[in-house]
């Protein structure tokens, strides 16, 4: 529950859709959500005319259909870290690095899956972590499959902060580098979101051709060289593709292409 300084009519009314998962009456969601009885009345009346809970009678209220409508609508990007573990599996084994699956959220990216490799270490990510777009793989790639325009105004919202000292922090460079990253079809980076670690990513396309996130594959740069860079780098691209397959992909909206962010999406 957001706290009483932050807590907007947004705050408010999810407080309350999520109470009415274990409570019924208006006093039962009032106590859980520390809201004014009047209040919790007010955004239940709501709920019920959007279809979001249904009214019982003698003051008791329940989860109505429009719930389930937005869980099997949603189903799909919901259930996507399950989908995509066997296909992480055999990138990890292929290539012996730590290997993620990102999903694309707003103006960011956000673990969904990590598998991590068989090493004597352990990389900081984890799954729940926010990702800036510009200084990791998994963002550039995405970033990539954008037309510029959509780029420069993400760029324009978000910034370009510095992670490290190898970071890109001029949009006319990161320009230049994801048109470079959609001749490979796969983006790098090297030390420019966390000190002493390099990877590789590539994005995820879903049915209608839309990046929704990308796949990374991640080790320290004093394990690695040049040539193991690149085999990587075009095993994720390889995989990234499966997977958009998968998904319902089209062929030719499944991967990055030089021309591809002026395609219809």
């Amino acid at each position: 529950m957001a706290s009483e300084a932050r807590r907007t009519a947004a705050d408010k009314t999810l407080d309350v859709l999520e109470a009415l998962a274990r409570h019924r009456s208006i006093a039962e969601i009032s106590e859980a959500t520390s809201l004014p009885k009047p209040t919790v009345h007010r955004i239940l009346q709501t709920l019920v005319q959007r279809g979001f809970a249904r009214y019982l009678g003698r003051g008791s209220y329940t989860g109505g259909p429009r719930i389930l409508t937005l869980v099997g609508s949603h189903q799909r990007e919901v259930d996507l870290p399950n989908q995509v573990l066997p296909t992480l599996e055999e990138l990890r084994e292929e290539t012996d690095w730590t290997v993620h699956f990102a999903l694309l959220t707003g103006d960011e990216a956000v673990y969904a899956a990590k598998l991590e490799a068989d090493r004597p270490y352990r990389l900081a990510s984890r799954v729940g972590m926010s990702l800036a777009l510009h200084s990791t793989s998994v963002g550039k790639s995405v970033l990539a499959a954008l037309p510029e325009e959509s780029v420069l105004a993400l760029l324009k919202r978000t910034g370009m902060p510095a992670r490290t000292e190898r970071t890109h922090t001029d949009p006319a460079r990161l320009l230049e580098e994801l048109a470079a990253v959609r001749r490979r079809g796969y983006a790098e980076d090297h030390e420019e979101n966390e000190a002493g670690v390099i990877a590789v990513g590539a994005p995820v396309f879903d049915h209608s051709g839309t990046a929704v996130g990308g796949m990374s594959a991640a080790t320290l740069g004093s394990f690695s060289d040049e040539d193991a860079l690149a085999g990587c780098g075009q095993a994720v691209a390889a995989a990234a593709r499966r997977f958009s397959l998968t998904l319902g992909a089209p062929a030719h909206r499944s991967g990055l292409t030089p021309g591809q962010p002026d395609a219809p999406s």
